[in-house]
Formats: C-alpha cells, sequence, structure tokens
C-alpha cells in the first residue's frame, strides 16, 4: 500500500515519529509521500524523505498559508522541487470555507505554483474546499494549455460528488480518497469511491487529520491507510490486494517514482 498523502513533520508526530513510520510498515505500507504545506514544512519533509527509503516529500503553499507567501518562497519552493527525492509540487488549491487568507491571495499564489509545476513538469497536489467553481475556472485552461493530457496531478481528500469526479479525471487528475470514505454519514465520498475508474484512484490519510471510523476523535497515521483500502474494496466488491495494488500502481506512475530510488537515496 502507499499512502499518497501524510504530514509526517507536523507537531503531533514529535513524541513518536519514528515509531509511526515503522508501524506503516509492519502494515504493509510500501511508501509514503508527505506533503509540505508552507516553505519550512517543505523543507522538513524533504528532511525526512532523505532520512527513509520509502518516505518521498513534496513541496507546496497551502491556500491557508497563501498570506504569508512571499516571490521568493515560491522560488525556494521551485529550488526544492529540483530534489529527485520530491515528486510533486502542493499542497495548494483554494479554501473558501475556512479563508484563513485572503480569495485573491489564495488565486494569485495557486495559480504561481501552476505556472512553476508547468515548468518543472511535475504533477500537482490540489486542496480544495467550497471553491470547485473557481478552482475548474482555474485548472481547465491551465490543464489544456499542457502538452499531455493525463498525470496532471491528484485532488486530494475529494469531498464532491460522482459528477464533479468524473470532471476532474477527464481533465487528467487522478481522486485521492481519504479515511473519511468509512464515516457512515460520507455518502457521497462512498458513490465515488464505488464508482470512479480503480486507474484514476489513489487513498491517502492526510495524517495526523481524518482518521478512519474506528479511530475518529483520534490521531490518523499511515498504518490506518489499510482500514481506508479495505473500505474501498467493501464498497467496490472486490479484494483488498486489488485496491492495494491498483492505487500503488497509480500512485507510483503519478509521482514517477524511478525504481532506483524506491530503494532508497540520500537528500542531497
Amino acid at each position: 500500500m502507499i499512502d499518497s498523502h501524510a504530514h509526517l513533520d507536523m507537531h503531533e508526530f514529535d513524541g513518536d515519529r519514528e515509531a509511526v513510520i515503522a508501524r506503516a510498515r509492519t502494515q504493509g505500507v510500501s511508501t509514503i509521500v508527505t506533503v509540505g504545506i508552507d516553505l519550512a514544512s517543505s523543507r522538513a519533509a524533504l528532511k525526512l524523505a532523505g532520512e527513509h527509503r520509502d518516505i518521498f516529500s513534496t513541496a507546496g503553499i497551502h491556500p491557508h498559508e497563501a498570506a504569508s507567501c512571499g516571490g521568493k518562497d515560491l522560488d525556494e519552493i521551485a529550488a526544492l522541487a529540483a530534489n529527485d527525492r520530491v515528486v510533486a509540487l502542493g499542497e495548494m488549491g483554494l479554501d473558501f470555507f475556512r479563508n484563513r487568507s485572503p480569495q485573491t491571495k489564495q488565486v494569485e499564489v495557486f495559480e504561481a505554483q501552476l505556472e512553476k509545476a508547468a515548468l518543472l513538469k511535475l504533477p500537482v497536489i490540489i486542496h480544495c474546499r467550497q471553491a470547485h467553481r473557481e478552482l475548474l475556472e482555474i485548472l481547465v485552461p491551465w490543464a489544456n494549455s499542457l502538452d499531455r493530457k493525463s498525470g496532471l496531478g491528484v485532488i486530494h481528500c475529494f469531498s464532491g460528488d460522482t459528477g464533479l469526479a468524473r470532471r476532474y479525471i477527464e481533465l487528467g487528475f487522478m481522486i485521492s480518497v481519504p479515511g473519511a470514505v468509512t464515516y457512515p454519514g460520507a455518502k457521497d465520498m462512498a458513490a465515488v469511491a464505488r464508482e470512479m475508474p480503480l486507474d484514476k484512484m489513489l487513498v491517502e490519510t492526510d495524517a495526523p487529520y481524518l482518521p478512519p471510523q474506528p479511530y475518529r476523535g483520534k490521531r490518523n497515521e499511515p498504518a490506518y491507510i489499510s482500514i481506508t483500502v479495505a473500505g474501498v474494496a467493501r464498497l467496490r466488491g472486490i479484494d483488498t490486494d486489488t485496491v492495494s495494488r491498483a492505487t500503488a500502481e497509480n500512485a507510483l506512475s503519478l509521482f514517477r517514482i524511478p525504481k532506483k530510488l524506491e530503494k532508497g537515496a540520500p537528500c542531497r
């Protein structure tokens, strides 16, 4: 299994980070992508990726952090992305639910990161909350300007309906299913996990957030990805190995993790 989106650098793991990573391995997690949300966390994520053969990282500015982001920050994010252990730009996007940064600034920083991703030819990890219309207004022309029509990135922790999922997939994105798919009330998410093409699906924990049903109210961690995989398998009426294998292959393909680096390489 591959946990395609976690935040291992966050303070919630300061007391037992190595034990968390070890538990994930014990549960059959072969790779973790730990995701940056600002310049400091992107540096910390890369440091972790350099210390563990089975961890890769991303670099990006989350919409919550857009207000404090300057041009030099974006240049340094792009510089971090030159490292072989960095497999995507993000987490980036729009969050018009919490609005922790002005919406105009969110759009500005998001568009700037998309431009850098296009130049670097890296996939993007996108956060969207209550802003899908605005997000698509930006993504459609951006996607159409590229010379590739698939593998553009992933809409992480997807919470829309099946129609919206199809639109993103047609645009060239994958859809990532979090542990919330196991919640009894997550009807739209369950429908997406059941009906979307398996070759367009990733699974993630978003640890330390969004723990699956058995751990609701507690800290999430990558070992719990097995619960999400089992939940998707039940919804689709297939075995867990099929879901594990397919979503792992999808993640390796999207993030272009070279076989030579799967076995580990030092952070340079």
